[in-house]
């Protein structure tokens, strides 16, 4: 893979706002926050996205994160919102996203860990509602209403369609 295929947005070792490998039509993956994946180094997650793009004809692949700090383990994450971090992230989305692509909701109940994620995953999907997205799943939805995170999924789970109009009118209104 050259380097110029590569899609890396981040400020180490703080944050990463994008991951990817450029295509035409790319698969968006959504998590709530980044860990240690870099380009030629991806982590489990992120290689899960990847390869599950690769196995259904997408020509890359980019993941995206609802909060861009990096932190191996979620209870590590800001305890208070940073607005400048967010907003760097949703302007990463916006460049990247600017047209109709597949995206799979992959955040899982981690969305429940700071207050302020609801909110951050609202500012997310106006960018991608604006671009003419459509929105999947894979696995089942939790007790919460929460899509399935890919670590923990079957690799049979096929592409189901997730209302996130639903998702973030009444289930994000909702959390915890």
């Amino acid at each position: 893979m050259s380097e110029n295929s590569w899609i890396y947005d981040h400020d180490e070792p703080k944050a990463r706002y994008s991951l990817g490998q450029k295509g035409s039509n790319p698969l968006v993956g959504i998590g709530v926050n980044p860990s240690t994946a870099v380009p030629g180094n991806l982590d489990p997650t992120v290689a899960g996205v990847a390869r599950y793009a690769a196995e259904k004809g997408y020509d890359g692949w980019l993941m995206l994160n609802v909060y861009p700090q990096r932190a191996t383990n979620p209870n590590n994450m800001h305890k208070r919102f940073q607005q400048k971090l967010h907003q760097k992230n949703m302007d990463a989305v916006e460049r990247l996203v600017h047209k109709p692509l597949d995206v799979w909701c992959a955040w899982g109940t981690l969305i429940e860990k700071r207050p302020y994620l609801p909110k951050c995953m609202q500012d997310m999907y106006e960018i991608l509602e604006a671009a003419g997205c459509s929105y999947f799943r894979r696995g089942a939805i939790s007790k919460a209403g929460h899509p399935h995170h890919p670590l923990y999924l079957r690799k049979t789970e096929p592409m189901v369609p997730f209302d996130m109009e639903h998702y973030t009118t009444y289930i994000l209104k909702n959390s915890k």
